[in-house]
């Protein structure tokens, strides 16, 4: 673990940009982004285009380390080149942001009111391959739509556990279980989740390192008590399906949590822009999110 780069993740002002789109979700980002299905025939055609979009998004001199900590990556994206460096290197060295790689292999069906993640039988390798291309962290997600305390003890047990297993690789994991932001029972759960978090925090090395990623709470600075523990690096939020302004209301009235968005980032971004109006979108989004982080 790079001790310069953990006291950033830490220390640092700003928030982590989240271009970790794929698989099911790749097609949604592109036609936001106003590319649509005509324009591809295969994945290898699609994660082309996807990987464009991203490298127009990191290499824009909008996109710099002063209001940016990191970027988390699709693994295919970790093994593409921007400007004939991997896409790690490009961030650290040219940019001075922190590489971060989405390492789950996407959600299994909904029981007991949550999707819990898939099975990551290559991990291992994966994890070794992440180190190799100078990654940072981890971000791993799983999703929680009803306040069933079996279910999302479930979650939080398997967040832990690959946790635990990705921090002895001497990477940082990111734990992201989600909560729903359309459940009916939100701030149930949400309760029965910091309960967990807690619990699950209190067994684990006192020299462990990880982060929380979690949905906008529905009471402000709910997760507040989770940044006084010394094992916990960040807590972020993701913007969950609100628009980029609402977030960053809400982001603004929990203190010490900063921002980890998606589509709240790129929202307004179009492939026919010009690259002074993509630059000038992109800034006036990073902008607003960078302000609603440190307020």
């Amino acid at each position: 673990m790079n001790e310069m780069q953990l006291k950033r993740m830490h220390e640092g002002k700003g928030f982590i940009a989240a271009l970790d789109q794929s698989g099911g979700s790749t097609p949604k980002a592109l036609k936001l982004y106003g590319i649509d299905e005509s324009r591809y025939h295969n994945d290898e055609e699609m994660f082309e285009l996807v990987h464009k979009m991203r490298t127009r998004i990191i290499t824009s001199k909008a996109f710099t380390s002063e209001h940016i900590l990191a970027a988390i990556l699709f693994e295919n994206t970790m093994d593409r080149k921007m400007d004939g460096k991997y896409t790690a290197d490009y961030l650290l060295e040219e940019k001075g942001i922190l590489p971060i790689l989405k390492v789950d292999k996407g959600l299994a069906p909904e029981e007991e009111g949550v999707q819990v993640m898939k099975p990551m039988p290559d991990l291992g390798t994966l994890l070794e391959h992440a180190v190799e291309r100078h990654i940072f962290g981890t971000k791993m997600r799983s999703v929680i739509k009803l306040a069933n305390k079996n279910g999302i003890r479930e979650v939080v047990d398997q967040q832990f556990g690959i946790g635990i297993q990705i921090a002895k690789k001497g990477l940082v994991p990111i734990l992201e279980p989600e909560v729903d932001i359309y459940s009916p029972e939100k701030e149930r759960a949400e309760r029965i989740l910091k309960e967990e978090l807690l619990t699950h925090l209190d067994k684990i090395p006192s020299d462990t390192r990880l982060m929380f990623k979690l949905s906008l709470p529905t009471k402000d600075g709910f997760y507040s008590d989770l940044l006084e523990d010394s094992r916990v690096v960040r807590v972020v939020a993701l913007s969950g399906g609100y628009s980029r302004d609402e977030a960053n209301t809400l982001l603004a009235k929990n203190p010490g949590v900063v921002a980890s968005f998606s589509r709240a980032l790129t929202q307004g971004l179009g492939d026919s822009q010009t690259q002074e109006e993509f630059d000038r979108t992109l800034a006036g989004s990073i902008r607003g999110i960078y302000s609603a982080s440190i307020r």
